[in-house]
């Protein structure tokens, strides 16, 4: 790794120059502090890289530095360095949370690779926090995401729901028709008023059009029906298939009419509705009659640039659900996240969170593998096979692009292409 930022505390001026000149050659962005006071004023919680520090210093000794990077932030990383004498010391503070320790004298070289995988962690504990920033900063507009895909559906929205007019929400099951329904509504004028849905489980009732359409006080016992229930506000078809042909052509004259005839009522009522529906592609006739307005809803693997934001939007939903906090993201469960095709869309993706903040997430415990022979040779080439899909869809198929972003010949890319049965013309 370069560009990782490192924060030197040792008062021995000639072994801490000698390290921070190995911490520079090896690309780091390395600071030397020879007083641990003088080093707190270069942290804060949003400090994204390693401290590195002596046990025994002058003024401030280790345990009490250790303490002030506690509450300036718990998950700051700390690697301590210690004679012989002070380990016991050392191996305290590293059960109250410190990365590691390393007794002098020790190895330069390994403790540059702690101080890289310490950085690799730390800058998942930042990237966990913007995100989460970036969510609420985000929470009015409830469209999560900044792909163009996300944009575009944001401003569709906000112009149709000011519109008061019909609309039809077109997508693959699980890109969120009803919760984009729901949102025209909450967002547009009729937003205080009813907001009332039609599923098929009413349709297949075997009191369906009593349910729907109500009985006249005439009639005996009266009952408002759900649509009339509606009035002033927002109904509702949502995925409608199979609907018997005497309701389908009733639903349609509402469409067209705004009116509903009760059971035992004399005439027809007049209805103020916005109507919406949503259709799996799958409509029952009524598609060709909701109007010019469509919106068609993205599948989540046309917006992968906004999975990451996804992901931890429905984990802190799911936090908020189940009152405690979920388990930090590691790279297992990132990996799977950015590598997973998500056929069911953004219900899949939120079911699991809600494994992942149960800890009911084989993936939790850092396993980077949900199933199957844990091999070293099954992981490794599982972890290829990742990286070779990841490039090629960020490549969009080009072989030139991958090879050149992997750093490997032509030859052997297509090696390892087909050994792992990928074909470039299926990401173009």
């Amino acid at each position: 790794m370069t560009n990782v930022q490192v924060v030197l505390v040792e008062d021995d001026e000639a072994l801490g120059q000698a390290v921070l000149q190995a911490m520079r050659l090896e690309g780091y962005d390395a600071m030397l502090f020879g007083d641990a006071r003088d080093a707190l004023s270069a942290l804060d919680a949003d400090f994204p890289g390693v401290v590195v520090s002596d046990v025994r210093l002058p003024g401030l000794d280790g345990i009490a530095f250790f303490e002030r990077l506690q509450q300036i932030d718990a998950k700051l990383p700390v690697i301590f360095t210690t004679g012989h004498g002070d380990v016991p010391m050392a191996v305290e503070m590293l059960k109250k949370g410190a990365a590691d320790f390393f007794t002098k004298p020790y190895a330069t070289d390994q403790l540059l690779r702690a101080v890289a995988a310490a950085a690799e962690k730390r800058t998942l504990v930042i990237e966990n926090r913007r995100l989460r920033s970036a969510l609420n900063a985000r929470s009015e507009s409830r469209i999560i995401g900044s792909s163009q895909a996300a944009e575009t559906l944001r401003s569709v929205i906000a112009a149709v729901a000011g519109s008061n007019v019909d609309a039809l929400v077109e997508g693959a099951e699980g890109t969120g028709k009803s919760f984009v329904a729901r949102l025209l509504h909450e967002t547009g004028p009729r937003a205080r008023r009813p907001f009332v849905t039609i599923d098929r489980a009413m349709i297949a009732h075997q009191d369906a059009e009593l349910l729907l359409f109500g009985r006249d006080p005439s009639a005996g016992l009266s009952r408002t029906g759900m649509i009339e229930r509606a009035n002033g506000g927002t109904l509702l078809l949502d995925d409608l298939t199979g609907v018997p042909g005497p309701i389908e052509a009733r639903l349609l004259s509402l469409l067209e009419n705004r009116t509903i005839h009760p059971q035992g009522a004399e005439r027809p009522r007049k209805l103020d509705l916005t109507i919406l529906a949503t259709s799996s592609g799958t409509g029952f006739g009524l598609d060709h009659r909701m109007g010019a307005v469509r919106i068609v809803l993205p599948r989540l693997s046309a917006r992968r640039e906004d999975i990451p934001e996804l992901f931890r939007h429905f984990v802190i939903d799911e936090e908020r659900k189940i009152g405690s906090r979920a388990p930090d993201i590691g790279e297992a469960v990132w990996q799977h996240v950015m590598s997973h095709d998500w056929p069911g869309n953004l219900r899949e993706l939120r079911a699991f969170a809600r494994a992942f903040a149960l800890g009911l997430s084989e993936l939790t415990s850092g396993n980077p593998r949900s199933a199957g022979s844990g091999a070293l040779s099954d992981i490794v080439a599982e972890f290829e096979r990742t990286v070779l899909d990841e490039a090629l869809r960020r490549a969009k198929g080009n072989v030139d692009a991958v090879a050149a972003k992997l750093s490997v010949p032509r030859k052997t890319l297509y090696d390892k292409l087909a050994r792992h049965d990928l074909k470039p013309r299926d990401y173009r």
